[in-house]
């Protein structure tokens, strides 16, 4: 064959156009020890199957491929009754806890009267701007008012 066929049947190698007769061509013309230097890089890939056929899988094959698909021994484990009833316990621990923690929250927000000790500051908002500076100034009044005492019982106590 051509080297210029062989350049031309390389190409629609590629393009996946040939039949298997055109590619037993290419596999034959790469087995030849004479190939051209521009088209080495090709040889490998049609001598490989040539290769292969030749490298069998071994006298212990069969050993091997049986000793990897032995059956594993499942030993049965022993459950007890607790044992079984253990996610139940735990179920009921979280369901414990929970309530717990609702209660706690209930009396923290009641006194012991029943009288709601959280106030409600809702309806207390202000929104007009002179009510904001009448209790700003109140709680400025209060401010000093405090100040003052500790600056009384201070001189008292240096006296």
């Amino acid at each position: 064959m051509d080297y210029k066929d062989i350049e031309q049947l390389l190409e629609r190698y590629w393009q996946c156009e040939t039949s298997v007769e055109e590619e037993a061509a290419l596999r034959d013309f790469f087995l030849k020890e004479e190939v051209p230097a521009h088209l080495l890089r090709y040889k490998n890939l049609f001598v490989y199957q040539q290769v292969q056929q030749k490298v069998g899988l071994g006298e212990d094959f069969d050993v091997r491929i049986l000793a990897e698909v032995e059956p594993v021994v499942v030993k049965a484990k022993r459950l007890t009754l607790v044992g079984r009833f253990v996610p139940l316990f735990k179920a009921a621990a979280v369901i414990a806890i929970i309530l717990s923690l609702g209660n706690v929250a209930q009396h923290s927000f009641s006194g012991d009267d029943g009288s709601v000790l959280a106030a409600d500051t809702i309806g207390k908002q202000v929104t007009a701007p002179s009510v904001a500076i009448s209790n700003d100034v109140k709680a400025d009044q209060a401010l000093v008012d405090s100040l003052a005492r500790i600056d009384h019982k201070a001189h008292v106590m240096n006296e």
